[in-house]
């Protein structure tokens, strides 16, 4: 009669190699991006329903441009920081923190335009002004951990195919730019506000809004290009001459939107 076999033999094959918590976080953040697109997408059948205007302080498109943008910019940071040159731990940390903030964000958002109010330079009760304080520490967060990543990319040359660290770099660069922008709507908002002038500091962010939207996704084009130019049959210099070019126009784009914004300030 066989003895039975030892139990340190039984079905240990079964079982799958435990998540790197390398790999766990950006999988958890690019799970988060996805429900936060998911959000603004629904919110554009909510608009398609319901109706009310696209534009102005109170209506549906805040929800839908927000979890859009806030999902797609997630995604793009969690992508691109895998090329820098960051200790994984910190990179983890900070990628949790930019996860959670966005999350906050496309929340906080979501819910006054479900209660029909402003999300932004809302003060007329205790919890419009506790939601509006709470999306304006969200973007000061936001501003602190981008700065870093930004820093960090001009610090240590970014890894990759040719043309990524240019391209990454640029992306964060202009990507500053967005931040900065929109920290002086937000900004210039709340000095209105505080004056007693609630229409003005909804109308005075109106110039600023081009600038903002334009350079908040560079970060995802210029080093999408320069990963995709990887897979193309062309030549070092050729791959490396259209990321500059690209780089080049990005930046002329923006310039553009600072000079629309000077002119109809």
């Amino acid at each position: 009669m066989k003895s039975p076999a030892p139990l340190t033999q039984v079905t240990t094959h079964a079982v799958g190699p435990a998540p790197s918590p390398g790999t766990a976080v950006p999988r958890l953040c690019h799970a988060t991006a996805l429900l936060l697109i998911v959000s603004g997408l629904a919110h554009l059948v909510v608009f398609a329903v319901d109706g009310g205007p696209w534009n102005g302080p109170v209506s549906w498109r805040k929800p839908v441009t927000f979890g859009l943008s806030f999902g797609v910019t997630l995604m793009a940071v969690t992508w691109v920081t895998s090329y820098l040159r960051i200790a994984p731990r910190l990179r983890t940390v900070l990628l949790v923190l930019f996860a959670a903030d966005c999350v906050v964000e496309v929340a906080g958002i979501t819910l006054q335009a479900w209660r029909r109010v402003p999300s932004h330079l809302d003060m007329e009760t205790p919890f419009d002004t506790a939601v509006s304080m709470t999306l304006a520490v969200g973007g000061g967060v936001l501003v602190v951990l981008l700065t870093v990543f930004a820093v960090t990319s001009f610090r240590y040359r970014p890894s990759g195919p040719v043309g990524m660290a240019l391209a990454v770099r640029s992306g964060f660069a202009i990507l500053l730019v967005a931040l900065v922008s929109g920290a002086a709507m937000i900004a210039r908002g709340v000095v209105l506000v505080r004056t007693g002038d609630q229409a003005a500091a909804y109308h005075s962010t109106a110039p600023l809004k081009p600038l903002h939207g334009v350079s908040l996704h560079a970060v995802l084009v210029l080093p999408a290009l320069a990963w995709l130019l990887s897979r193309a049959p062309w030549s070092e210099p050729d791959r490396r001459r259209i990321v500059a070019a690209a780089v080049g126009c990005y930046a002329a784009a923006v310039a553009g939107a600072v000079v629309w914004a000077v002119l109809t300030y």
